[in-house]
């Protein structure tokens, strides 16, 4: 197949960290034929899509990354949504606006794609992935097969989803929402934006969305509020004044100045609170030693 290739990929250019090395092979799909080629004939890849909620390594990564940015299908047939793993959370929310189909408007400030959005069952603003999706197509990885999953069968809860085990990795996604009005979806679309520019720093200061994911019963942000956290930062990599739970990238953040950070910020909260905040970001890439001794303990 004629798949897009490249080597020695600076993969920091596609982060919204700005953060990364070079990467040995990275592939770049088109199609579900293409891709499904490529879980087949390639051993262990990464597997990546917007690359919004990770922190890549300043180190790079010494192996090969399947890039699923252009694999941008997307369908309305009148009831239900198609969309493949690469195409971008905002663009299906644009797609329900037009049709009046209410029940995306929490993507469309979302800088992910679906693969990463499905994955973690992304959600904000009282909505989430698990109240419209239908069902999954995926290749198994054990089996070397395409096979579809229900919504069941995904195993959806808060920032979860069987697709984290390992087992499968998300080529398509069908959605289905309810009808309402496009005055009704663009009132709720245009609230989700102010919020978000009120609490979230926009992609103008790099970064990969929250930090750390809300215990039980409680908000990652207050408590890192609480202790003081806006203060922190390591070299160019520092916490977000307006909200707790954001590291920004100031220029030149390395991958182990983010993890020093989180570190920071973990401890403090564990030591006056008492409670293991656990990470949303996601780690990806060569560790250096001190980048290996900080994983181990937050992830």
């Amino acid at each position: 197949m004629d798949i897009e290739v490249k080597e020695n990929f600076e993969i920091k250019n596609l982060t919204t960290f700005k953060i990364g090395g070079k990467v040995k092979r990275v592939f770049f799909p088109k199609s579900e034929d293409e891709f499904v080629y490529l879980l087949n004939e390639t051993e262990n890849p990464l597997i990546l899509g917007s690359c919004s909620d990770i922190l890549f390594s300043s180190e790079g990564y010494d192996g090969d990354v399947i890039l699923t940015s252009k694999m941008r299908g997307l369908t309305f047939d009148g009831k239900r949504f198609y969309a493949e793993c690469g195409v971008k959370g905002s663009e299906l929310s644009v797609l329900a606006l037009k049709n009046s189909v209410s029940g995306f408007e929490f993507m469309s400030c979302f800088p992910g794609s679906i693969g990463g959005n499905v994955y973690m069952n992304a959600g904000a603003h009282g909505q989430a992935i698990s109240d419209t999706i239908i069902s999954a197509h995926v290749f198994d990885l054990k089996n070397k097969n395409v096979k579809t999953l229900t919504k069941e069968e995904l195993e959806l809860s808060y920032r979860k989803s069987i697709l984290q085990n390992g087992d499968y990795i998300l080529i398509s996604a069908e959605f289905e929402g309810v009808k309402s009005t496009q005055e009704e979806i663009s009132k709720r679309i245009e609230e989700n934006k102010a919020s978000r520019s009120a609490t979230q720093p926009s992609l103008k200061y790099p970064n990969a969305g929250s930090v750390f994911k809300n215990p039980e019963n409680n908000s990652a942000g207050k408590l890192l509020e609480e202790i003081g956290a806006k203060s922190f930062k390591v070299n160019d990599a520092e916490v977000w004044q307006n909200h707790a739970n954001f590291i920004v990238n100031k220029g030149n953040a390395t991958s182990e100045d983010v993890l020093e950070l989180m570190y920071k910020m973990y401890s403090c909260v564990k030591e006056k609170q008492g409670i293991k905040l656990k990470p949303e970001v996601k780690f990806f890439g060569k560790r250096s030693d001190r980048e290996e001794e900080i994983c181990r303990i937050l992830y």
